[in-house]
């Protein structure tokens, strides 16, 4: 099947709702000029409590830009915006919901195999080229959430060693 991802709004997925248990996306999301569409669709055709896996290039590594076709950049915080929780300052019209439960951020063993875990998120907040891939694994929730500060939930963060 070939699909435009980037069509999303104008053209659904062609697929029923509530179709899905698992979505796995490895090295596509940062390729999509208008991710939420496409976000919204997918949470359409998954399942209550599907799970959905998105690795990207971390967006302060040199990786992330230096790919002409990458038109966007994630970072921890980033897919906090495909929960409905995140929109308690504006509604941006984003009706899915996808609850991060962890980011698994690939950062080198040479440099940080017995570095305490707060000495490493010190310098993937400070310097570039730390992370070299963040793997987000999402949570489908079902009916979606309100639009309230309240009822955000921070993931679990983990580090693997490459």
């Amino acid at each position: 099947m070939v699909f435009d991802l980037d069509a999303c709004a104008e053209n659904g997925l062609p697929f029923r709702d509530d179709s899905f248990d698992m979505i796995l996306a490895s090295h596509v999301l940062e390729h999509i000029k208008n991710p939420l569409p496409l976000l919204q669709e997918l949470h359409r055709v998954a399942r209550p409590d599907a799970k959905a896996v998105f690795a990207v290039p971390y967006g302060a590594n040199d990786d992330a830009f230096e790919d002409p076709t990458h038109v966007r950049q994630y970072f921890l915080n980033s897919f906090g915006y495909f929960s409905q929780p995140f929109y308690w300052r504006a509604d941006y019209g984003y009706r899915g919901d996808w609850q991060p439960e962890q980011i698994i951020l690939a950062i080198s063993a040479e440099q940080y195999t017995g570095e305490l875990a707060e000495d490493i998120m010190a310098d993937i907040m400070t310097l570039r080229n730390v992370v070299l891939e963040m793997t987000v694994e999402l949570r489908a929730v079902k009916p979606a959430r309100e639009a309230k500060l309240e009822l955000q939930q921070a993931p679990e963060i983990r580090y693997r060693f490459v």
